[in-house]
């Protein structure tokens, strides 16, 4: 019998991680590194990505502005040209609009759709197009505010690409598992970011977090990790479709 910790491994497996210069998606780039798993790091401040790979080997940096078809179908290629092999995909990379729906310009809500929900389709159709490897995951990092609104927060692109994150990931689940791919979306709930580094900042701001969050408090470094690594990993291979709330409790009110 396979002890249960193995199936987190990752090693010998290949994933990308979109977004990975700051943030969650550099904590998720050191995460499946750390289980063992040849990681190629995406984003646009190749400079951060480089401070990554210094730390450790099994991560590659490359830039990449997903908002661009060349840049990720490049991306896609370099993962396999230098392993063979594309088997997580992390769609984590992500951009905020306005958060009052009336000053944001048609335009800049296609813009955000585009980086939010357009990039993680396409990559994902690179990914189920590359190899037939056995166990490959698709893991979209959608939002609570893909779940439930955030108002007076959030904002009307974002919360609408984070929604529709969700409505792409059951539906790639359910044409894709035929060919063992799994599709599940991690929803992280209020974590320190560069995103949310105003409403940390702001007393008046993380109370409101505090209050809606039935633990009392934001998301810590590292707590994201387990889940991520389930999505990711063997320990999920009957999981497919799912969304996976991280959240402290903001969602089951």
């Amino acid at each position: 019998m396979t002890a249960a910790a193995d199936r987190f491994s990752l090693h010998g497996r290949t994933a990308v991680v979109t977004g990975a210069s700051s943030g969650l998606g550099a904590r998720f780039a050191a995460v499946l590194a750390g289980a063992g798993a040849t990681v190629f790091a995406a984003a646009r401040r190749l400079d951060r990505l480089k401070e990554l790979a210094d730390a450790d080997p099994r991560i590659h940096p490359i830039a990449c502005d997903v908002s661009r078809d060349a840049d990720r179908v490049r991306l896609a290629e370099s993962a396999l040209a230098a392993t063979g092999r594309f088997d997580v995909l992390v769609n984590n990379a992500g951009g905020a609009g306005s958060v009052r729906a009336e000053d944001e310009s048609a335009e800049d809500f296609a813009a955000v759709l585009a980086v939010n929900l357009v990039a993680p389709f396409h990559l994902a159709r690179l990914m189920a197009e590359s190899t037939d490897t056995p166990g490959r995951s698709v893991v979209n990092v959608s939002s609570v505010l893909g779940l439930v609104a955030g108002a007076p927060l959030g904002g009307a692109s974002y919360a609408a690409s984070k929604a529709g994150l969700i409505g792409l990931t059951r539906e790639l689940a359910g044409q894709w598992g035929p060919a063992g791919i799994r599709v599940n979306a991690l929803a992280p709930g209020w974590f320190r970011s560069e995103m949310t580094e105003d409403l940390f900042a702001d007393d008046r701001s993380r109370r409101w977090v505090e209050r809606g969050t039935m633990l009392g408090r934001g998301g810590a470094p590292g707590e994201l990790d387990g889940a991520l690594l389930f999505l990711a990993s063997d320990a999920s291979s009957y999981c497919t479709g799912h969304v996976l709330t991280v959240d402290g409790g903001w969602t089951a009110r």
